[in-house]
């Protein structure tokens, strides 16, 4: 994507998060004081910035009792914004159930220290209900409630297996109140490494 073309969509997006920016509005100097016990999370998402050999597993049809997957590859490319407090990820992936790509937009905010997760599909265009978390012993949880098929369900993400070269991501449903968890989306990442260098494939 060009330069020009991710500014328009960075510009789209955040004309669509303005009901959230109050909330996450970013200074230097919105941080965590030091000695309050609070952890500040700002730069939690630094570890992915870069570009990343995608290989993405969806469950077609959740919640429903189905365990039939399809396979996606491509790239992630995460691009820092704000010194880091916010990112946007652009992905692009495809295989035998089709072609994806989606944007997300991260925001930090600094009174709660929780990040927003904002996502939009190319075939959507708009952005779906946000998912709130922060990361903890080197692991992010988000969660939201959202509709699903006509009935209100929890969504769950998290990161996990963090190195600097690798990471994977998986999103989960429960339809019974956190009871019970049912993954349906697993991206694992690779970092690309630049061309000609030694570990190039």
């Amino acid at each position: 994507m060009k330069p020009t073309h991710r500014l328009a969509c960075l510009a789209l997006i955040l004309t669509g998060s303005l009901g959230l920016s109050q909330a996450n509005s970013v200074t230097a100097n919105h941080i965590a004081p030091a000695g309050t016990g609070i952890r500040d999370g700002q730069h939690d998402f630094d570890f992915e910035i870069g570009t990343w050999k995608t290989h993405l597993r969806r469950l077609i049809h959740p919640l429903s009792g189905s365990t039939e997957w399809v396979e996606f590859n491509g790239t992630s490319v995460v691009s820092r914004i704000w010194d880091g407090r916010a990112n946007l990820v652009e992905l692009e992936v495809d295989g035998p159930g089709g072609h994806i790509e989606g944007l997300s937009l991260r925001l930090y905010d600094p009174n709660s220290h929780q990040w927003s997760l904002n996502f939009a599909s190319s075939k959507g265009g708009g952005l779906g209900q946000p998912t709130i978390g922060e990361f903890k012993n080197g692991r992010g949880e988000f969660y939201d409630q959202e509709m699903f098929n006509g009935r209100m369900i929890l969504v769950r993400n998290i990161w996990s297996d963090i190195t600097p070269d690798s990471c994977r991501f998986e999103q989960a449903f429960s339809d019974d109140g956190g009871k019970t968890w049912e993954v349906n989306w697993i991206a694992v990442d690779t970092r690309s490494k630049p061309a000609g260098s030694a570990s190039d494939d």
